[in-house]
């Protein structure tokens, strides 16, 4: 899972300077207010626009997140010093580095057809200039499998995961970082260029200076450093990869952060609109007035937060309208549980799957264009400094069981059966209803134009 527990502000808008935090706060404020509203939804049918014959569905899952075993790097390093918001040591994961042909087999088992995951540069070049043949051929086998699984591979580049020998030299402060960014990404471009690769740049660059920031610690100077330079990376790995890989889509999918995402598209969406080629979007948790748990992100506590199925709906349809051209990619969405334990107000991950893939419906028959959607995660993993957060379709008990065994969660059948549907059944009643005055489209929900679905609601309380 890749959201962060609040944002510092980033950067400045282009060719403009750094903006002080209030006056970036007012900024996201405004652009919500006036992004629009979503009147269509009130006479959509409910769930009628089913997923398309070819549409992407997916799980996705992170290198250093689960695979376990893993060499020197800045992460490894802020687990072993318990750097903020560390809590449990890392050890080896849920080991998929040794499990991931079976772990295969579970993804396509649901019917999916892709598999995201990072090719983690400090495996691939553990010391500067030495790649690692026996990490090149696990990935090698890797890709292979998930292909031979008929699958579409989804790599990310950089999953917030960087070398101990780059740390060294001052990670994202120091300029010779980027040349060797990209000269790494090249490589595995090039590796496995002509295999409909789907690429990821950087993951939710807003949460990775977020931690960068928190677990390095970096100043503002240096935070201000690195938002540049994972702008002017992207831009030229973008076009890097089309010239390596022609044909091949890249995008760089962006953290949604409820009232503040303003500030979190200026970490790096807002200067690369010109280098993606589908809009990504990571959606856990949103606003309104009738629910405010999304401050439990602020503490990590995940399973505290009380989801917000329709923000999503509100959220693809923004999105879209500010980049009509592009598709959009849900390349990120899940609920945390507690050790997973079942939640206290009844909320199951199936009925959280069901209810957000009905409000994708609702906005895919309001005009939005999607291209895919992954689940995450296939499994567990470490949850950047704990277990606790559980997100997996599989629940593993990294830390008591020592057989790492992948039990299924009530949402596997769920989401096979949503795959093989292509949606949810016609006229599905979702079990959260929409709150009042979405922090995601304010002008919209607070003047009484939410979207109304069927009626007969089951709320979880």
């Amino acid at each position: 899972m890749s959201v962060s527990g609040g944002s510092p502000v980033f950067g400045r808008p282009r060719r403009a300077r750094p903006v002080h935090l209030l006056s970036a706060l007012a900024l996201a404020v405004v652009l919500t207010l006036t992004a629009g509203s979503p009147a269509a939804a009130e006479t959509a049918e409910p769930a009628t626009a089913k997923f398309p014959p070819g549409f992407l569905w997916g799980v996705a899952t992170s290198g250093f997140q689960s695979e376990g075993s893993f060499p020197d790097s800045n992460w490894t390093r802020y687990a072993d010093r318990k750097a903020t918001g560390v809590t449990d040591p890392y050890g080896n994961s849920v080991d998929f580095r040794h499990r991931y042909p079976s772990d295969l087999k579970l993804a396509r088992g649901l019917g999916a057809n892709v598999f995201r995951t990072s090719v983690e540069w400090s495996r691939v070049e553990p010391r500067r200039g030495f790649r690692d043949p026996k990490a090149i051929a696990y990935y090698d086998d890797l890709v292979r499998r998930i292909k031979a699984a008929g699958m579409r591979p989804m790599l990310t580049l950089d999953h917030w995961v960087y070398p101990g020998w780059v740390a060294d030299q001052g990670a994202w402060d120091n300029p010779r970082t980027q040349d060797d960014w990209l000269r790494n990404a090249r490589f595995v471009v090039d590796r496995y260029k002509r295999q409909g690769v789907v690429w990821i740049t950087f993951n939710e660059a807003s949460a990775y200076i977020y931690k960068e920031l928190t677990a390095r610690p970096m100043d503002l100077g240096q935070m201000l450093k690195m938002r540049d330079a994972l702008v002017r990376t992207h831009r030229d790995a973008y076009d890097m990869i089309h010239a390596v890989d022609p044909g091949a889509p890249v995008s760089s999918n962006v953290a949604y952060g409820s009232p503040i995402n303003g500030i979190f598209d200026a970490a790096l969406f807002n200067e690369v609109t010109d280098k993606l080629d589908f809009i990504g979007i990571d959606y856990y948790y949103g606003a309104n007035l009738q629910n405010g748990t999304a401050a439990y992100a602020l503490t990590g506590e995940f399973w505290k937060i009380d989801p917000e199925p329709e923000g999503l709906y509100y959220v693809l349809k923004n999105y879209q309208r500010r980049l009509p051209d592009l598709p959009v990619y849900i390349v990120e969405n899940g609920m945390s549980t507690d050790n997973g334990k079942p939640r206290t107000d009844g909320y199951t991950r199936s009925d959280h799957l069901r209810d957000h893939i009905y409000w994708i419906q609702r906005a895919m028959a309001d005009g939005v264009k999607m291209m895919g959607y992954n689940y995450w995660s296939l499994t567990d993993n470490y949850e950047w400094g704990s277990y606790r957060p559980r997100f997996g379709l599989y629940t593993v008990d990294a830390l008591t069981d020592p057989s790492l065994a992948r039990r299924p969660t009530d949402a596997v059948p769920t989401y096979r059966s949503i795959i093989v549907d292509r949606g949810v059944p016609a006229g599905y009643v979702p079990v959260r209803k929409p709150g009042w005055c979405s922090i995601e489209d304010p002008v919209a929900t607070c003047l009484g134009t939410t979207p109304t679905p069927p009626a007969g609601y089951r709320r979880a309380e």
